[in-house]
């Protein structure tokens, strides 16, 4: 069993999230995409990146559940998922509460 299995799962999906914030250009992505739909060709040129390394970025973000995108012919669109900061918010503010285990006898004393 790995330390990740025995963690509840608002933990393991928080750290998800976090990992996917902890990136500098995903976070422009995300500051972005706050405006609305961007298609890639726009987040490409605006942040000044090849498409490769664009994509890398942009998956993790989708992995995350952060963004999800819509093809229209040829053409690929970003945009948030709705109520996923929402979420985080909740997540994070859980997290000193139900999220963590509580102790019945601290060990030492």
């Amino acid at each position: 069993m790995t330390a990740t299995t025995a963690l509840p799962t608002p933990l393991i999906r928080l750290s998800e999230i976090c990992h996917a914030l902890s990136d500098p250009t995903r976070l422009q992505i995300l500051a972005m995409l706050r405006y609305g739909e961007r298609c890639v060709c726009d987040l490409t040129d605006a942040l000044e990146s090849g498409q490769s390394r664009l994509s890398f970025h942009l998956k993790t973000l989708k992995d995350a559940g952060l963004v999800q995108d819509r093809r229209e012919g040829r053409w690929a669109y970003y945009s948030l998922v709705p109520g996923e900061f929402e979420s985080l918010h909740e997540l994070l503010g859980d997290l000193g509460k139900e999220l963590l285990p509580k102790r019945a006898a601290r060990c030492c004393g």
